[in-house]
């Protein structure tokens, strides 16, 4: 009888879970097929278009390595930098508030959003980091050519 129960709840977290997951991958999917809201962004440029570009852009700088490693950087680092980055900006004063240095990328005016906002920012901020790292010129990174 116990079995069964601590059974039913572990297929219950778990379908929980998947739904989340398949949710999350649509939203995703659906926001990175949208024009971005960028300013610089080229009018219409799509964040899968973006990325496409800085691939492209990634191969012709000497030596290639620099790109190849800032698009790792931000593979490894862009999801905890907007997930901190969005936390931020919802919880001005809060602890991760207090101990993040301050960044132009961070959002402002989201302060206490609703749940249902939060998706939307933390896709706002993933753009945001993203142009910030390999769309914007660097005078001493790696020199990616502009985006096109």
């Amino acid at each position: 009888m116990i079995a069964g129960f601590i059974h039913l709840v572990w297929k219950v977290i778990w379908n929980v879970v998947v739904v989340l997951v398949c949710a999350g991958l649509i939203f995703i999917g659906y926001k990175a097929n949208q024009p971005m809201n960028i300013v610089g962004a080229p009018k219409g440029m799509t964040y899968v278009e973006f990325i496409q570009d800085r691939l492209d852009a990634a191969q012709t700088i000497k030596p290639s390595r620099c790109g190849w490693g800032m698009m790792l950087s931000l593979a490894a680092l862009g999801p905890i930098y907007s997930m901190v980055y969005t936390d931020v900006a919802i919880h001005p004063g809060g602890f991760l508030d207090k101990v993040t240095a301050p960044d132009p990328d961070i959002p402002s005016g989201v302060a206490e959003a609703k749940w249902y906002e939060v998706p939307g920012i933390w896709w706002d901020v993933v753009e945001q980091l993203s142009w910030t790292m390999l769309g914007k010129p660097h005078p001493y990174g790696c020199q990616f050519r502009q985006v096109e």
